[in-house]
């Protein structure tokens, strides 16, 4: 028999939709074992250890919530070793860039379809993996400005309806006035690549690195993810009003500015606390003195539209 896993997180602001459109369905699905897995609370990687030590081989996985819940369901796949297990998302968070990136199937095509290989990222800090991420990493002043979102008064926003991109907008732009000029997002680095060659960061307060089709649903990407040795690489000072206000343009009329790459590496002049951010999941790290960002050694199995 098909064995399913569902994961979701019963404390989301959208759980009540997820009960009603994926839980409650997937009760009459015939032919299938149906597993669940909901999110505790406690981070990412310890859900994704937690998810991975359930997996078996050949499972579908279908991840049933915003970006956090994906990046869980990916991550568990990736670290479990193994064989055959599929994904599939569904987007029922404030962004979903995962769920945009698969072209935003639902159940009967999750359950129905084929999977494809994707190449996800992989990041690894001093020397050490720390996490995959299907669509992108981010590492200073955006991926600080995360927080915001955390914050009781705009989750309570959310959970009333205000999930318009114009509503976070407002609110990341009242952050960015408040915090802009606070502290250094990002200490001295240099940016190497495959060939071992070095760019001074000239200032910048941010790095980023995209895999999927979206980041934070308005800026444009794109479909990397299905590129075994490719990913769009970008830095930027977004600290400086002008500077922000053109890449943010660009970002959402055309694409993200960067250059393609298949492997970067920042070496910091010293080591510093600094935030990281994949898929809207964010994490301060201390002592960090270099970061590498490539392609996962083994392709993962996606369902997609």
């Amino acid at each position: 028999m098909n064995k399913l896993i569902l994961v979701y997180n019963p404390r989301s602001s959208h759980y009540l939709q997820v009960k009603k459109d994926v839980v409650d369905k997937l009760r009459g699905l015939k032919g299938w074992m149906i597993g669940k897995y909901e999110v505790v609370d406690t981070d990412v990687d310890d859900n994704a250890k937690r998810l991975a030590k359930v997996l078996e081989d050949g499972n579908l996985v279908i991840a049933a919530g915003g970006d956090g819940t994906a990046n869980i369901a990916l991550n568990g796949i990736m670290l479990s070793g193994r064989e055959g297990v599929r994904l599939g998302v569904l987007g029922y968070g404030n962004f979903n860039d995962t769920a945009r990136t698969f072209g935003k199937p639902n159940v009967e095509e999750i359950i129905k379809g084929e999977a494809v290989e994707t190449w996800p990222l992989e990041c690894k800090i001093n020397g050490k993996h720390w996490r995959y991420g299907m669509c992108y990493f981010t590492i200073g002043m955006f991926a600080e400005a995360c927080e915001v979102f955390d914050n009781p008064k705009t989750r309570k926003s959310l959970r009333k309806g205000k999930k318009s991109i114009f509503y976070s907008i407002r609110v990341l732009a009242s952050w960015w006035f408040k915090e802009r000029k606070k502290h250094t997002f990002m200490p001295e680095f240099s940016l190497g690549n495959s060939s071992e060659e070095y760019v001074a960061s000239n200032g910048a307060s941010d790095y980023m690195a995209v895999n999927g089709k979206t980041v934070a649903k308005m800026m444009k990407g794109g479909k990397y993810c299905l590129q075994k040795d490719a990913f769009l690489s970008a830095t930027g000072r977004m600290t400086k009003f002008w500077p922000l206000i053109v890449m943010m343009a660009r970002s959402i009329l055309k694409r993200i500015p960067g250059t393609e790459s298949d492997y970067d590496k920042l070496v910091f002049r010293k080591p510093a606390k600094m935030m990281f951010q994949a898929e809207g999941e964010y994490k301060m790290i201390p002592d960090v003195s270099m970061v590498e960002i490539k392609k996962s050694a083994k392709p993962l199995l996606v369902i997609m539209k």
